[in-house]
């Protein structure tokens, strides 16, 4: 038992440390072009602010990352065969103690913070989607900021979607929990490269794919736009594994009949108490009917 848990151990911390860091070049620069910005999750540039909890790449070939972490991989679906989770998830339910700097922080920018580059050619309100994984209520949401600030229309962005990756833009406010529709945006105020910022605000939080979207009338469909790159290389996508779509239910049908509703003349039976077909010992030891 010994040496396979020394093996183990071995091989298993180069992939956690490797999951944190960036797999995109430090040059990669998304361009936005006719107000639309579209960026795969996993490929940020940086991530600070990882001392307690880190975003996590999940693919079908690196390990899910640091435990404990109550959902399953969900890379089935996931745009580009990969998507980030911020780990260790402490908190997956409202019965599991909330530590405000551990598992859940309201201060955006405090933890786990994703940087992106992005060249805008046109300036504007920017509403921000994300394809999140939510499987419960604690682990949907994060905060945006934009060129290390993190101004109030991008806290709290929330998602009320569950189990199955989904495109949300909603803000989560003191009178609606469960998040205004599009309230959650980006001001980029004038032409040229803005840093993009997500960051922690529950543990646990899955996103796949992000889009910055001028027009307020766009929903990404499917896995959304293809992104747009004005420099750096895009890294080659992880294996793609597809959703299995779930079996359709079995038609079951039902057919009752009574007693009563046979034809019981010659078949050996009697209708006992007008409810019970019923063989008579002094008769016959065995009957037959059909219908």
């Amino acid at each position: 038992m010994i040496p396979h848990f020394t093996v183990a151990t071995t091989v298993l911390l180069p992939l956690l440390a490797a999951a944190q860091n960036p797999v995109a070049p430090p040059d990669l620069l998304f361009q936005e072009m006719d107000g639309l910005v579209a960026m795969e999750a996993e490929h940020f540039t940086s991530q600070s602010r990882t001392d307690v909890r880190a975003w996590h790449i999940t693919s079908s070939t690196t390990d899910p990352g640091p435990r404990p972490d109550p959902d399953p991989p969900h890379v089935a679906g996931a745009s580009g065969g990969a998507y980030l989770e911020i780990l260790p998830d402490t908190r997956a339910t409202r019965s599991q103690k909330l530590i405000k700097g551990g598992n859940f922080t309201e201060e955006a920018g405090a933890m786990a913070v994703l940087h992106y580059q992005v060249d805008f050619q046109n300036p504007g309100k920017y509403h921000v989607w994300m394809r999140a994984f939510s499987s419960g209520t604690e682990d949907n949401g994060v905060h945006v900021g934009l060129d290390g600030t993190w101004p109030e229309s991008g806290k709290r962005w929330q998602t009320t979607l569950k189990n199955n990756w989904a495109w949300d833009c909603r803000q989560r406010t003191e009178q609606q929990h469960n998040g205004l529709p599009l309230a959650l945006y980006l001001e980029i105020d004038k032409p040229g490269v803005h840093e993009i910022l997500i960051g922690m605000r529950e543990d646990g939080a899955e996103i796949d794919k992000i889009v910055l979207a001028r027009d307020p009338d766009f929903v990404p469909e499917n896995e959304g736009p293809e992104p747009r790159v004005k420099a750096g290389k895009l890294p080659p996508p992880a294996p793609v594994v597809k959703v299995i779509p779930a079996a359709a239910p079995a038609v079951r049908s039902r057919l009752s009949l009574k007693a009563a509703d046979f034809e019981i003349a010659q078949s050996g039976y009697y209708l006992d108490k007008g409810r019970w077909l019923a063989i008579d010992p002094k008769k016959g030891k065995s009957a037959t009917i059909t219908t």
